[in-house]
């Protein structure tokens, strides 16, 4: 185990070191998106259900306003589906990718489905490991995350094979390795770890699953109720009730958190019995049941966004507490789930790292 984590942090460390580097001016704008997971347009084609969602954000919302898109890995489904198969059914997309890279705007990060990408000799695009964003404030490392992990740095070829020629004749969808307690931790840790001792902010993929300043939804929700306790005693009127619903609602939702993970996986956590350290994000995945996770980054602030399909999305997002943004002409609304400012996070990590 101490030569695993020896290996995934001179993995991480190369990959900082050796990465693309972009560097923002007060103008600029960075969508970070992951794990499209994009197949034949078949039913076990991951991104199906998210097609329209997915094509209009990018073609009519962050392309008109000249935002950066970093595809952070697992894009094409390259362990289910042939180069081949996905381009010619995802030619919209495709065109859309283009769009963005004739205006020098795209980025696209390997991840551990589709990095044999660089064995297509007509692909479009330049093919990164990672990348880093200069900022002004403190640098961004965006890697995928599947490089902290033994597994798909030394034996992804074994994993390909088990889902082209068992998982995929069975119609069984993508399950992340992500999704396993067990993986995602590692993974999760080693990152937010690589990025606590050098006092920068990464964001990855991989494991589906959306950070916000090293918390995910469970977590968040713990500290959001403590936060609400707080406030109760001093508020009165309408104020109290609507605390207290969104308590209610809050514990609720914890208690559902609990039902869908394994035990161990709450019990554990990134940062220990230690105060967290903001360091860890992670843009979620684009094949959510209910919607779309990202990352939205300017020179001064970084936000999770939540992209839906009226009457889809997720009920905590209708209950009141998020702003609601309509995409004109669409069915397409956007949340701003957290944000904070870059100076905030990075006094955190300086005080808390």
């Amino acid at each position: 185990m101490a030569a695993d984590l020896v290996t995934a942090t001179k993995e991480l460390h190369r990959g900082f070191t050796e990465a693309e580097i972009l560097t923002l001016t007060p103008e600029d704008r960075v969508l970070i998106i992951s794990d499209f997971h994009m197949g034949n347009g078949g039913r076990s084609d991951d991104l199906i259900k998210n097609q329209e969602l997915v094509q209009d954000i990018l073609e009519k919302y962050y392309l008109p306003q000249n935002w950066y898109l970093v595809l952070n890995g697992d894009i094409e489904e390259l362990q289910r589906y042939s180069y081949n198969q996905i381009r010619s059914y995802w030619k919209k997309l495709y065109e859309i990718f283009d769009a963005f890279y004739q205006k020098k705007r795209l980025f696209k990060i390997l991840g551990n489905h589709d990095d044999e990408l660089i064995l297509v000799k007509q692909y479009p695009f330049p093919l990164l490991g990672s990348l880093r964003i200069e900022t002004p404030v403190i640098p961004v490392y965006v890697f995928h995350g599947h490089q902290s992990s033994k597994v798909y740095t030394n034996y992804n070829h074994i994993v390909r094979a088990s889902l082209r020629y068992f998982l995929k004749p069975l119609g069984i969808r993508n399950k992340s390795s992500g999704r396993s307690p067990r993986h995602r931790f590692t993974v999760e840790k080693r990152a937010y770890d690589y990025a606590r001792n050098n006092g920068l902010i990464a964001v990855i993929g991989h494991t589906h699953r959306p950070l916000f300043e090293s918390l995910g939804r469970f977590d968040y929700i713990k500290f959001e109720i403590e936060r609400l306790c707080r406030e109760y005693p001093l508020a009165s009127g309408e104020d109290r009730k609507r605390i207290a619903d969104e308590v209610l609602f809050l514990r609720i939702e914890l208690a559902k958190l609990k039902r869908s993970e394994r035990r161990n996986s709450i019990k554990e956590s990134l940062y220990g019995d230690e105060l967290p350290v903001p360091c860890l994000f992670n843009s979620g995945s684009a094949i959510g049941k209910k919607g779309i996770n990202a990352i939205e980054l300017d020179s001064n602030t970084i936000s999770l966004v939540y992209w839906f399909t009226e009457g889809r999305g997720k009920k905590f997002v209708h209950r009141g507490s998020y702003n609601i943004d309509i995409l004109e002409g669409t069915e397409q609304r956007r949340s701003v789930i957290n944000t904070d400012r870059l100076d905030y996070i990075k006094a955190k990590i300086e005080l808390l790292g």
